[in-house]
């Protein structure tokens, strides 16, 4: 289905689906924070250690806080990872998604879209890499999401490359393997990629969104952004 006639909005995939609700009934500032730090400590012990090495123990601990206090916003070890894993998720699977009533050109939205991805890539580190060093630790359901989540994110660009092409902005042979090619690049970043490194994030946004858009073959100087 062309570009312009999908809807905006992302496949229906409520986030209870794939984690259920925190415990607490009503959120308030207060709670957010705490919520947060939870998550921000959990985060941390997961990516240095794994899953199956890091237990709710090992996060109490270093919280300085009890079991119930984790388990008021959390109801497992697998809510926390998946909640955490989940938001990246979201936020580069959605990266394709305009108004229906944006009539940018399609290389534009293509751009502006793997700079989004990217860009979500980077700013969720490290959780944007959990998936890819602990794909075994989700259950089946958030698999099931995520896999509906990528599909949404890729029929919107593959229409929008087909369009960038009949439009001479874009070069390319085959639309899905373009798009799956020019994608892996951000993938790939689990492997290599450290916050402190001698490019800040910015530039290493700039840099692999501009390699994308050559393996989708951009005609022309991206526009900067």
């Amino acid at each position: 289905m062309p570009a312009s006639k999908r809807s905006s909005k992302p496949a229906s995939t409520p986030v209870k689906t794939v984690a259920a609700r925190p415990r607490q009934r009503v959120a308030t500032p207060g709670t957010d924070l705490k919520r947060e730090h939870i998550l921000e400590v959990a985060e941390r012990l997961f990516f240095e250690q794994g899953y199956a090495r890091t237990s709710i123990e090992q996060i109490v601990r270093e919280l300085g806080v009890t079991k119930p206090f984790v388990y008021y916003y959390f109801h497992d070890k697998q809510q926390i990872f998946e909640t955490l894993a989940w938001r990246p998720t979201v936020a580069c699977f959605t990266a394709m998604d305009f108004a229906d009533d944006d009539l940018r050109p399609a290389h534009i939205k293509v751009q502006e879209g793997v700079a989004k991805l990217i860009g979500a890539t980077v700013e969720h580190y490290p959780a944007a890499f959990l998936a890819y060093k602990d794909p075994q630790s989700f259950r089946p359901e958030y698999r099931a999401a995520e896999k509906k989540l990528a599909g949404h994110f890729y029929d919107r660009l593959c229409a929008l490359l087909e369009e960038g092409r009949r439009g001479g902005k874009l070069q390319f042979t085959e639309t899905k393997l373009t798009a799956l090619a020019a994608c892996s690049l951000p993938g790939f970043m689990y492997t290599w990629y450290r916050p402190d490194g001698r490019l800040p994030p910015e530039a290493i946004t700039r840099e692999l969104t501009r390699m994308a858009l050559r393996v989708m073959g951009l005609r022309g100087a991206p526009r900067k952004r």
